[in-house]
């Protein structure tokens, strides 16, 4: 017990990078490059969830139970209308297009540096 008690514990939050996107979970900081990114509560959940998951295809119903919770309307167009914000706050403004839509699946984050 006092062998533990003397190791000091050295916990950093995890940073998120995907290509030069990067996001902090534990600040909620979301930077391209150098460039802050400030999103909504929703499109931070959006895009945590992409980052975790970069290269494969997310379905909408992943996204909605991901950052909605499990009561959420599965019909409803909510995911495309936030991954169009996260794409016009992440993406546009830097001449990226990393979030890609797989036609009758979902959505997923490319990473460019893979090709």
């Amino acid at each position: 017990l006092r062998s533990l008690s003397r190791r000091t514990v050295h916990e950093r939050p995890v940073v998120l990078h995907v290509g030069d996107l990067s996001l902090d979970p534990a600040s909620r900081a979301v930077c391209r490059g150098e460039v802050a990114v400030r999103l909504s509560a929703k499109e931070f959940a959006l895009l945590e969830a992409f980052m975790r998951r970069p290269g494969i295809v997310l379905s909408r119903l992943q996204l909605l139970e991901y950052a909605w919770d499990v009561a959420y309307e599965a019909g409803s167009n909510v995911v495309d209308v936030y991954v169009r914000r996260l794409r016009e706050k992440v993406d546009r403004p830097f001449g990226r297009s990393t979030l890609q839509t797989v036609q009758g699946v979902g959505y997923m984050l490319r990473d460019e540096d893979d090709g």
